[in-house]
């Protein structure tokens, strides 16, 4: 019996999980798209004006992408077939 119990509290803790959870989801749904809505309004209204440009280089120093050690260059020559 005592097995029998505890799996019925659990099936019925986990379907009463699953009801609350279908009542309040869409007011979760509706205040975090609320929120997230207010915040790019104030992103918007804090961005620059328009025409105005702004060039951010975030790596002030590039690597070179090939060594001056690694190699040469080849210059070629196209060959004709006859």
């Amino acid at each position: 019996m005592g097995i029998l119990r505890t799996i019925f509290i659990i099936v019925l803790i986990y379907y009463l999980i699953k009801f609350i959870g279908r009542l309040l989801a869409p007011f979760a749904i509706k205040k975090i798209s609320e929120r997230m809505q207010q915040n790019f309004y104030q992103k918007e209204e804090q961005s620059k004006p328009e025409g105005e440009i702004t060039v951010e280089n975030l790596n002030k120093k590039q690597k070179n992408v090939i060594d001056d050690d690694e190699g040469e260059y080849v210059s070629f020559e196209e060959v004709e077939d006859k």
